[in-house]
């Protein structure tokens, strides 16, 4: 089998990883169950983990609710959102404010944890859904907006001062994600099955839209990239997360138990635990990885590291 140098080159990194970890070898990519079978509903969405490590993900127990998950799996109710709002991605801003999207009431709002007071930072009512949310090194968030009865979706930007700007149209846009270096932005269309990638300006906007890749079977959900570039997607219905390399080219694909990921996000003590939420089992599974995740600090993930 020939192997061009970005297979080679995530090849020598695994070598390195196991070579690096405690005996014996830390075992990558091999899925545990996190949370409890039914410990959130199938709406479960969105993890995201805060500046403290804190894992978060929407739907605990009941619709309308966040729940957070510490290391040992045991998952509490953190809030519950105003009647009728169901939030959907969850993301975190550099001051260390929550966003939540909510599809149900087209607005994306902010949280403060230390209050659990929520504040309307955005509300679209032509939206479909603010669904999928990934956000830049400015504070600005790239929202995906799917619309599944007709097959169709649309891409937005919502500024920190609230404003909307419609980015662009697409398929049933899902999973977005902004690349390391803040110069790329990645969009999925589950029933397409394409992941689209745009040059992303430093004022927002974007360009060049090009296929990144597309798949032959199954839908995709979520999606995040870590510290090196390369993309983890969800594969829905296939139980499984693909990570792509910068170029497209496919490392790795990782089994889950549960069948339906719905979305993705890094954590741990060195942001090298994926998070997966599971729709048919209504909890999260997790497992190591090669690299931190794209949003992992080590100082502001470990206080306790000087």
């Amino acid at each position: 089998m020939k192997l061009n140098n970005t297979k080679l080159a995530f090849l020598a990194a695994v070598l390195l990883t196991h070579t690096l970890a405690a005996q014996p070898p830390e075992q990558l990519h091999k899925s545990e169950i996190l949370t409890p079978v039914n410990s959130f509903t199938s709406g479960v969405e969105g993890p995201a983990v805060d500046a403290k490590g804190n894992l978060y993900a929407v739907n605990f127990e009941k619709q309308g609710t966040i729940g957070q998950v510490q290391p040992n799996g045991k998952a509490t109710l953190w809030l519950t959102l105003p009647e009728g709002s169901i939030a959907n991605g969850i993301r975190f801003t550099s001051k260390g404010q929550m966003l939540l999207a909510d599809y149900t009431g087209h607005n994306v709002w902010l949280v403060n944890p230390a209050t659990k007071k929520l504040k309307l930072l955005a509300h679209e009512p032509t939206m479909n859904q603010p669904n999928d949310l990934a956000i830049d090194n400015r504070d600005r968030v790239y929202a995906s907006d799917p619309n599944w009865k007709e097959g169709t979706g649309k891409l937005w930007r919502i500024d920190p001062n609230g404003s909307v700007h419609l980015l662009d149209t697409l398929g049933t846009a899902n999973g977005v994600e902004v690349s390391p270096d803040n110069k790329k932005l990645y969009v999925n269309e589950s029933v397409q099955r394409k992941v689209w990638v745009y040059d992303l300006a430093p004022d927002g906007s974007v360009k060049n839209k090009q296929l990144f890749y597309e798949f032959p079977d199954y839908g995709m959900d979520g999606m995040r990239c870590d510290q090196q570039g390369n993309l983890y997607i969800t594969r829905f219905g296939k139980g499984a997360v693909v990570m792509l390399a910068p170029d497209g080219t496919k490392l790795v694909e990782i089994s889950l138990i549960g069948k339906r990921p719905t979305n993705i996000a890094f954590g741990g003590t060195d942001g090298r635990t994926a998070y997966v939420t599971l729709q048919d089992q209504g909890n999260i599974e997790q497992f190591r990885v090669e690299f931190p995740g794209r949003e992992f600090k080590t100082p502001r993930n470990n206080p306790s590291k000087k």
